[in-house]
């Protein structure tokens, strides 16, 4: 299988390329920011970002102690959500759409999508789930196996690209998010800002549109030039939510583990 994993300054030909064939075979294109934490509260005024209308969401990881299954690829997730049905999603990147197996291709809980940030981009194929917030509190709570957060195809999913059974795996959790979705004057589409808060005191700020696979570089540009307008720097070193997340609790679980 092809990387499918790019990320440098500036998208090379042959890259810009590659990235064209991915979001062909792509249900949809999620454009993505992070904010630099100095710059995150001028962001928030920049963008007229109320607070009061954000959604709290609760997010646990599942994975071993050594992150097995993030070098493999593989992401664990459940996720509570105020107000709604709450999630679970067995997400495999990268990927590429094309060799991915028929049936599971057309599975409709599955969702194949290009992340793209300034630079570089990455194609997952995510298969989820929904059920209550109460099921998976019972899981972190140790009432209920893990394995029981997830369907049968979630499972089969997962047993094709992991060698680890599903109630061994460590709970890596939670974080705290807090979801605000706008509509900006000037941009034209919805913008999504999602604050991640870690239990070091540290935060990601990330902003994203979702677009159609058939206009990915037109809606960039767009965003692009809405922010610069707003003041906002898009040069900033991005940071990956999922990743900070497991590297955070998995060393905090190690520490616990050699003590």
């Amino acid at each position: 299988m092809a990387t499918a994993t790019r990320q440098t300054a500036q998208l090379t030909d042959e890259q810009e390329a590659e990235l064209l064939q991915l979001v062909k075979g792509a249900d949809s294109v999620e454009l993505k920011l992070t904010i630099p934490e100095s710059n995150q509260r001028s962001t928030a005024g920049a963008l007229q970002l109320d607070p009061l209308g954000g959604q709290i969401r609760q997010v646990f990881f599942f994975d071993t102690p050594g992150l097995d299954l993030d070098r493999a690829g593989v992401v664990v997730r459940a996720r509570r959500i105020q107000g709604k049905r709450s999630d679970t999603v067995v997400k495999l990147r990268p990927v590429v759409p094309d060799e991915l197996p028929d049936d599971v291709r057309k599975s409709r809980n599955l969702v194949v999508e290009v992340d793209a940030i300034p630079g570089g981009f990455v194609c997952s194929a995510t298969m989820k789930d929904r059920l209550s917030a109460a099921d998976i509190r019972a899981a972190v709570l140790g009432e209920r196996p893990i394995r029981r957060l997830f369907s049968k195809e979630q499972r089969r999913f997962f047993r094709a690209h992991a060698d680890v059974d599903l109630d061994s795996l460590s709970i890596l959790g939670p974080v705290f998010a807090l979801k605000l979705k706008t509509q900006p004057k000037g941009l034209g589409r919805p913008l999504v800002a999602e604050l991640w808060l870690y239990p070091d005191g540290s935060r990601i700020l990330e902003l994203s549109t979702k677009c159609a696979p058939t206009e990915p570089f037109q809606v960039a540009a767009e965003a692009r030039a809405f922010l610069a307008e707003k003041g906002i720097d898009v040069t900033g070193e991005q940071q990956m939510k999922t990743r900070k997340a497991l590297q955070f609790f998995a060393k905090e679980l190690q520490a616990t583990e050699g003590g």
